[in-house]
């Protein structure tokens, strides 16, 4: 492991060896901003009054989202809620989640709500696999629920330099709609570039991670920010940087 972070070495020391682990949504998330990629705003709920007292603290409108190891389709399970503009709405946001996890997963181990912050913008996917033959590979393309139906991704060997970082961005057939089209925020390239080298950087320091998401990574008129992130690390095998 890398001496330079600590934050993920200790999350990711807690990976048991032998198996693959799945990191929780938080340990993903903080991973992720550890090594330099823009989060939205987020706080864990235990309660409707700490649901309603943080979406004020956040600042309406917030999104809520049920966190539970045993649950990966929130959406399905009625276990996100976006839009929540006003306190009442928080309170039935939060009971409304809850008693559809009960209905559909009664025993899902459930950790809490999240309460985001609501980021508007493109979304766009960054991720990672392993492949047997080849090794880890970094992936780019438009996200959200339309990465699996559009596939448009773009795939290099990790690691990949800046001059690869900016050939991927011009690789995707959807790339005008993080250009501006009609409208729409516009990518700063640096901005993505940025996060698609830290992210290499991160298999070359920590190569015991097997997979990873950032789905959404989101454009806005603010910047590259990510809402949603998944790692898998797997100390099955003994793993080789390939840096």
């Amino acid at each position: 492991m890398s001496e330079e972070n600590p934050i993920v070495n200790e999350i990711l020391s807690k990976a048991k060896p032998g198996k693959q682990t799945f990191l929780g949504y938080e340990e993903s998330r903080n991973v992720l901003k550890a090594i330099g990629i823009p989060f939205n705003k987020t706080k864990l709920a235990n309660s409707e009054e700490e649901a309603v007292s943080i979406s004020e603290e956040i600042g309406f409108p917030v999104v809520f989202k049920v966190v539970s190891p045993d649950i990966s389709h929130k959406t399905e399970i009625g276990g996100v809620k976006v839009g929540i503009r006003t306190p009442e709405e928080a309170k039935a946001a939060y009971n409304s989640i809850m008693d559809s996890v009960k209905r559909h997963v009664p025993n899902a181990r459930v950790e809490g709500i999240m309460v985001e912050e609501q980021i508007s913008g493109s979304e766009l996917f960054v991720g990672v696999t392993t492949d047997p033959q080849f090794g880890p590979m970094i992936a780019f393309g438009i996200g959200g629920i339309f990465v699996e139906l559009y596939k448009d991704v773009t795939f290099r060997l990790i690691p990949i330099g800046v001059s690869d970082a900016y050939e991927m961005l011009q690789e995707i057939r959807g790339k005008r709609i993080y250009e501006g089209y009609r409208g729409r925020p516009r990518a700063d390239p640096r901005e993505l570039v940025k996060v698609l080298l830290a992210v290499s950087k991160f298999i070359c320091d920590y190569p015991e991670v097997r997979e990873m998401d950032i789905n959404p990574l989101m454009v806005t008129h603010k910047g590259v920010m990510a809402i949603d992130a998944r790692i898998i690390v797997d100390k099955s095998l003994e793993a080789k940087s390939p840096c």
